[in-house]
């Protein structure tokens, strides 16, 4: 074992490496034995500074310089932001340069260290603990917590189960009464039917003894009574009852079985810590009782149909021309891209860095503009792209339809890659309508709930982030003169859910459940594509008259 690490952790000199230090150089940063002291003092090329070991001052351990390997850097240049020795120093190639003392920006950085230190120990390491203290007691409790949720399950099928039966009973009970009664009517005929073929009987009896008698005073008594029993007996005509089966709705059911509110699971920083990189819910704004127009775009396009927000006061808009337009809310063309094939696009949107992603169905292409440069990062085969969004982790939602047009779904792409297709609800039904030339629109919610205005369909289709449908809305019946017809959707900050009603000229807000909340007018006419920019105010593309008007209708 080498003598530095054995075991009494004795520190020895740095040069000979055998024997206990006594003594430290103060300038070369370096431990030294009462024998080597001599030799290291007879190095003349620096000023030594040697003390006995005990005494010694904290000495930073400097830096070598890395051009001159015998001097330690014990200045730092603030212009070049490098720790420069005295040799660099005088070398002129800093003159005129501000220099401090590396002690200086050492101590500065010890405090701080000292101070992310005490930070770490006392305020943050403390809380990772705590949350994974959380972490474990709710996996302790999730047995009990999910059993319980059994447990209320079977006692509510126990409760119907006991309903049925008593009802089952119940029915049982009144057939058993229409069966008694059935049969004491029944009964009561055969008497009487038996009865009258007995008096027959007798009545017959009666007239072949005559005939047999010759009996003239017999004969000249006798009187018919046959006309007694022309007429039958009254026969009983009785109706079986019959038993009409309720075909089982099985929404219906579930609904009287009690509902179960679905696993929301939502990834949130915590803002304990108070640090500014946290980031907080965001602040509660009120609907405006009445939402103010404040800004109107003439874009110049001849039939206008999506708008996507570059930023606060600046649009992207596409129309029926391959023409795509970034205009400030002074109506100035900032900016125009022409698709790749010169077709139109079928929508656009803008990602988390900036750049214009477009769809063009004439090619089946997903494409992104780049520095005014276009690429196509998805090409689909078999299938039609029609409208896009992007979502809060960057990735792209795509509506699309079959090349036969007998299917449609909506596909999550990462890059070029599809991570997820959502197409059928759980009974294997189609969740949108395959109709290629009517919208639908996509937007996310805050919630990752997944918003198609589904035209055709004449619904908004809601879908949580797993593709599992969550409800359809399909209008307000209040104050609609059309039915209800939804273009473009969008989302906001408070997890609304907005979409044009092209026919009705008007905006629907809804809840994330899906409830009617207001509407917006505005004067709107004809509503087409939609977009909220990150403060939450509205934009919305007029179609036929090729305006986006900005409104305003939350609370600041």
């Amino acid at each position: 074992m080498h003598p530095r690490h054995s075991a009494q952790k004795v520190l020895l000199c740095d040069l000979c490496e055998t024997v206990p230090l006594q003594s430290r150089c103060e300038v070369c940063n370096i431990n030294l034995c009462k024998a080597c002291v001599g030799e290291h003092l007879s190095d003349s090329s620096k000023r030594h500074h040697v003390m006995p070991y005990l005494q010694r001052k904290t000495t930073p351990n400097y830096p070598r310089c890395p051009k001159h390997t015998s001097e330690h850097c014990k200045h730092h240049c603030k212009k070049c932001d490098i720790p420069v020795c005295i040799t660099c120093v005088s070398s002129g190639k800093h003159k005129g340069h501000k220099l401090s003392e590396f002690r200086d920006k050492l101590n500065a950085k010890t405090q701080r260290l000292q101070k992310d230190l005490e930070e770490l120990e006392t305020r943050i390491y403390p809380r990772y603990e705590e949350m994974a203290s959380d972490v474990q007691t709710e996996k302790a409790e999730l047995e009990t917590n999910y059993g319980e949720l059994t447990t209320a399950a079977e006692q509510e099928g126990e409760i119907l189960h006991r309903e049925i039966n008593a009802i089952v009973n119940q029915r049982k009970s009144v057939i058993q009464e229409m069966k008694n009664t059935h049969l004491s009517t029944l009964n009561k005929n055969t008497d009487e039917i038996k009865q009258k073929i007995t008096e027959l009987k007798q009545i017959i009896l009666d007239l072949k003894s005559i005939l047999k008698s010759n009996d003239v005073s017999l004969t000249s008594t006798y009187k018919s009574r046959n006309s007694e029993f022309i007429m039958l007996p009254i026969k009983f005509r009785v109706t079986l009852p019959s038993f009409s089966a309720q075909k089982i709705n099985t929404d219906q059911l579930q609904e009287m079985f009690g509902s179960l509110s679905p696993l929301y699971i939502n990834a949130q920083h915590g803002d304990t810590m108070k640090s500014p990189e946290a980031v907080s819910p965001p602040p509660v704004k009120p609907l405006l009782a009445v939402p103010r127009l404040t800004a109107t775009i003439d874009t110049g396009h001849t039939l206008l149909f999506s708008v996507t927000c570059l930023s606060e006061d600046q649009v992207w808009t596409c129309g029926n021309n391959q023409t795509m337009k970034l205009l400030n809310l002074q109506s100035k063309l900032l900016t125009s891209i022409q698709t790749k094939s010169v077709n139109a696009p079928q929508d656009i949107t803008v990602t988390r860095s900036g750049d214009l992603v477009y769809t063009d169905y004439n090619n089946n292409t997903i494409n992104l503009v780049k520095n005014r440069k276009i690429r196509a990062v998805i090409t689909l085969q078999g299938w039609v792209p029609l409208y896009v969004c992007t979502t809060a982790s960057d990735d792209l939602l795509v509506t699309m339809n079959s090349d036969d047009y007998k299917q449609s779904k909506v596909v999550r792409y990462s890059g070029s890659t599809a991570m997820q297709t959502i197409q059928f609800d759980d009974k294997g039904c189609p969740l949108y309508s395959p109709a290629r030339y009517l919208s639908k629109y996509i937007s996310e919610n805050r919630n990752l709930d997944i918003c198609v205005a589904d035209n055709e369909t004449s619904a908004v289709v809601v879908v949580n982030q797993s593709g599992k449908l969550r409800f359809r809305y399909t209008g307000h019946p209040s104050n609609t003169k059309q039915s209800f017809y939804p273009r473009g959707i969008t989302t906001d900050s408070q997890s609304h859910i907005l979409t044009a009603d092209f026919d009705n000229h008007r905006i629907h807000i809804l809840d994330r459940d899906g409830q009617f909340l207001r509407y917006i007018l505005c004067n709107l006419e004809r509503p087409w594509g939609l977009c909220v920019d990150i403060i939450d105010n509205l934009f919305v593309a007029e179609w036929d008259n090729t305006k986006v008007k900005k409104i305003q209708y939350l609370s600041t």
